[in-house]
């Protein structure tokens, strides 16, 4: 029951974020992007390392 609480909060607050700030809620979703792009990068010259 509590983690069902604990999980509406949380989409209550981004929701309430994006409307408040959207550019800052731009922004931390852009970062996100740019660091998961460059984990996937790594992670590929890892694997190309390995070949």
């Amino acid at each position: 029951m509590l983690k069902k609480v604990l999980t509406w909060l949380a989409i209550a607050f981004v929701v309430f974020y994006v409307i408040q700030r959207p550019e800052d809620a731009a922004g931390i979703v852009r970062s996100a992007g740019g660091a998961l792009s460059d984990a996937a990068g790594s992670l590929s010259s890892f694997v190309e390392s390995l070949i």
